[in-house]
């Protein structure tokens, strides 16, 4: 009885974490299309970004006040933690994919910066000595061949060495971003690694901005999607509520269900998604090779899955609180 009542409670948390994973991936999905509608509109990819996250950052902060009840110390003693994920996860990630695009075509930085589960595959092989298994290692080659075709980038494609370096750095905010996000074992709540973070990189997205790192500008214009036109506040709004703030809760309560591995392969249907709002918003219907692609990426998902231990999840050793991410 014991057995099937623990039996019971981890697959609930197993199916919850999957749950909350497609949600973050919906999520993150839907800023690119949004983005796109502002960038369109006058917006500089740096400054829709860095509105997003500080708006995200707003709306979580007093949520997270509720969720520490007073433990202030806690906040203290995690500061590092929450630096490092706005630093690296929020704005490395953010500032190093946009450098890697103005070298280099979008679609092969986004292949680049989303090999980040084989970075973290590989970080646990080599960091707790979670061998990855034949299943795992099956999935990764088959959400790597999806990515190739949902990001049709295997014909005439300009690659720069330059522009690839700096999409190995978003590779490894995005690899960062689930390696912390797995680490719950300092109590931290989950809102408040998000909202600190957030709040952190969009400083830093900001600074970046003042200082001529990225480009920085906005617009009042309105903002145009496939068969209607908005004001540019609700597209914005819904960068930051729904893209940001419910995609980074949504992640960091997946990953602490899921593990940072599973997590992070689950995390590729964002691209899936992103497909989908771009054909409902911006009229780019998917092709029969994307459509192949996220079928590809999916079949990776479930052979991870297949490929985890018994419960979807390391065990707490591997991912506890003696790992110094």
């Amino acid at each position: 009885m014991a057995t099937m009542t623990h039996d019971t409670q981890v697959g609930g948390r197993v199916r919850a974490g999957l749950g909350f994973a497609l949600l973050s991936a919906s999520s993150f999905g839907l800023s690119g299309p949004l983005a796109r509608g502002l960038m369109d509109a006058g917006w500089s990819s740096a400054a829709a970004v860095a509105a997003r996250v500080l708006l995200a950052a707003a709306v979580l902060t007093p949520i997270a006040a509720v969720a520490l009840r007073g433990r202030w110390s806690l906040l203290r003693r995690t500061a590092p933690l929450i630096t490092a994920y706005g630093l690296v996860a929020v704005a490395g990630c953010q500032l190093a994919f946009f450098n890697a695009v103005a070298h280099m075509e979008v679609g092969v930085a986004l292949l680049v910066e989303y090999t980040a589960p084989v970075a973290v595959v590989g970080w646990l092989w080599l960091r707790h000595g979670q061998r990855p298994t034949r299943l795992t290692a099956l999935g990764g080659v088959l959400g790597l061949l999806g990515l190739l075709l949902v990001l049709d980038v295997v014909s005439g494609a300009r690659v720069s060495a330059v522009g690839v370096l700096w999409a190995l750095a978003a590779m490894v905010g995005a690899a960062v971003y689930f390696v912390l996000n797995a680490r719950d074992a300092d109590g931290l709540p989950g809102v408040v690694l998000a909202a600190g973070g957030l709040l952190v990189g969009g400083v830093v997205l900001v600074l970046a901005g003042a200082v001529g790192i990225v480009g920085f500008s906005v617009s009042a214009e309105p903002v145009a999607f496939d068969g209607f036109t908005v004001a540019w506040w609700p597209p914005l709004l819904a960068l930051g509520v729904v893209t940001a703030a419910l995609a980074y809760v949504a992640g960091i309560a997946a990953t602490r269900r899921l593990g940072s591995r599973l997590a992070s392969f689950v995390a590729l249907t964002e691209v899936v998604m992103a497909l989908v709002f771009a054909w409902l918003l911006l009229g780019e219907a998917p092709g029969p090779v994307q459509l192949a692609g996220g079928a590809s990426i999916l079949g990776g998902v479930v052979a991870v899955k297949l490929g985890e231990p018994r419960g979807g999840r390391a065990p707490r050793s591997a991912e506890g609180p003696a790992s110094t991410r």
